[in-house]
């Protein structure tokens, strides 16, 4: 195999090459590193941030275990790519893109990281991201982190996405199987929809949140960004559970068989809401892709049927309460050598470290530290439960059991942000391109808990469409 022959590969086709013998987990590895390092001159995406440096060792384990019959299940000997907010304990760094937790290693792995490991994922490195997981400075472009600089779209000077932006860049030209990033609000599906992706943001409670460098407990989450419904579905399967460190899992319904849902004729009767409203704001040309994705939805046995989703227009504070109160409760945790451990001083030490650290200010971050960081002021407890109250009870909760839906459609990445505040999943596919190239998405958004409808949904359309294509 070389660096060729690996593009658009899936988890499916690398395992039937790797249980043929046609390779091998070591080589996988280096065909992914032959690729980071050719993407890493000058003019590449600048999408990974650093190599973990036990991958080939792992490599080399997980090939011993395939030659005595010891396989750990469809993510054995797969390399996988990782956001840079996530915590691993294997001598790379933490550091959510910032240079002042530049040097912050972690002392364990996060409970997905340790799913991934147990289920044969090979860490191959970290990718770059927006800086502080886009919730910085007002300013700050997607796919920026003073750590590291841009990320840049592989398919042209096109909108890179974020905050996950390193995971879409580098998946979307084939640096690794599959990745994961992370979202608050719309920042696995923004990525995904400018990158040609497949992107599942997941219920809140679905995936754990511990070793995550968080912004808000309400709505962050982890999830899969892959270049086919089918690899998501195998990814979400494995860091998809129960954990005790995190109280928000423990609620979760039990698992279900997420491939069990990828079915041809998934649309096949679905009820389908059009968001009239974000179809009206599209420019003409990327409206026009949504005109043919709906054709291609109603052609595979679908019904469409448009609906008003509420919008949230009230300035909201949750977020910034909830960043203060997370970040200092992770930077207790780390080490007493880096230069802060709150969220006051991260902020002294970025006006100290200005012409490296405050290339687009820190609006974002002072804002949050005017907030008292428990949890109980007035505002604070009013606007969550305003949020829930309009993402929910008067929002999707309504339109989906009103209209008797399946799912909400959305174009691009449009609708995050009510999504986000519900705690509700979503999925984007690829929907096409416009003339210039620039990739579209398509995103369908459904209940709590209700991945496998969207999986079904989304595996139905791809199988339609076959819509994505590889960078040039």
């Amino acid at each position: 195999m070389n660096i060729f022959t690996i593009k658009e590969m899936t988890i499916t086709s690398l395992q039937a090459d790797l249980a043929s013998g046609n390779t091998t987990s070591v080589q996988l590895v280096q065909t992914y590193l032959e690729r980071i390092a050719a993407d890493s001159k000058e003019g590449g995406t600048n999408s990974v941030l650093e190599i973990n440096p036990d991958a080939l060792f792992i490599a080399e384990q997980m090939d011993m275990e395939r030659r005595e019959e010891k396989l750990r299940g469809p993510l054995h000997g797969m390399p996988v790519l990782i956001k840079d907010n996530i915590d691993t304990a294997d001598g790379m760094h933490t550091s959510a893109g910032t240079f002042v937790l530049a040097n912050n290693f972690a002392t364990q792995d996060a409970y997905i990281v340790k799913q991934l490991r147990e289920a044969g994922a090979i860490i191959l490195g970290k990718v770059n991201m927006t800086e502080w997981a886009n919730f910085m400075s007002e300013p700050m472009p997607n796919g920026f982190s003073g750590r590291e600089g841009q990320v840049r779209n592989p398919y042209g000077s096109f909108d890179v996405g974020g905050s996950s932006s390193g995971t879409g860049a580098s998946i979307a030209n084939n640096l690794a199987v599959v990745g994961i990033g992370t979202e608050t609000s719309g920042s696995i599906l923004s990525p995904s929809s400018s990158n040609s992706l497949v992107g599942i943001k997941p219920t809140v409670g679905l995936v754990s949140r511990s070793g995550i460098i968080p912004i808000a407990h309400s709505q962050d989450t982890a999830g899969p960004m892959t270049r086919t419904v089918q690899d998501a579905a195998l990814l979400l399967q494995v860091i998809a559970g129960r954990d005790k460190a995190d109280p928000a899992t423990l609620s979760a319904p039990s698992l279900p068989d997420y491939t069990a849902s990828l079915q041809k004729d998934g649309l096949n009767g679905k009820r389908l809401g059009i968001d009239k409203q974000t179809m009206d704001i599209l420019a003409p040309e990327k409206r026009e892709l949504m005109e043919k994705a709906f054709t291609a939805l109603r052609e595979q046995g679908a019904e469409l049927i448009e609906v008003k989703v509420p919008e949230i227009t009230r300035e909201s504070s949750v977020l910034y309460h909830e960043f203060k109160h997370g970040v200092n409760r992770y930077l207790r945790t780390v080490s007493p050598y880096l230069p802060a451990h709150t969220l006051k001083e991260v902020i002294e030490w970025n006006r100290i470290n200005t012409e490296t650290a405050l290339l687009h200010g820190q609006d974002i971050l002072e804002t949050a530290e005017k907030t008292d960081g428990t949890l109980k002021q007035t505002e604070y407890l009013q606007d969550r439960l305003a949020d829930l109250r309009e993402s929910r009870t008067e929002g999707l909760d309504q339109v989906i059991t009103g209209a008797e839906l399946d799912a909400i459609i959305f174009p691009s990445y449009f609708g995050c942000d009510i999504a986000a505040k519900a705690g509700y999943p979503s999925i984007t596919i690829p929907a096409g391109y416009t003339e210039a190239g620039e990739p579209f998405g398509i995103t369908f958004t459904a209940g709590a808990f209700e991945e496998s409808t969207l999986i079904e949904i989304g595996f139905s359309y791809e199988c339609a469409t076959q819509h994505r294509k590889a960078p040039k």
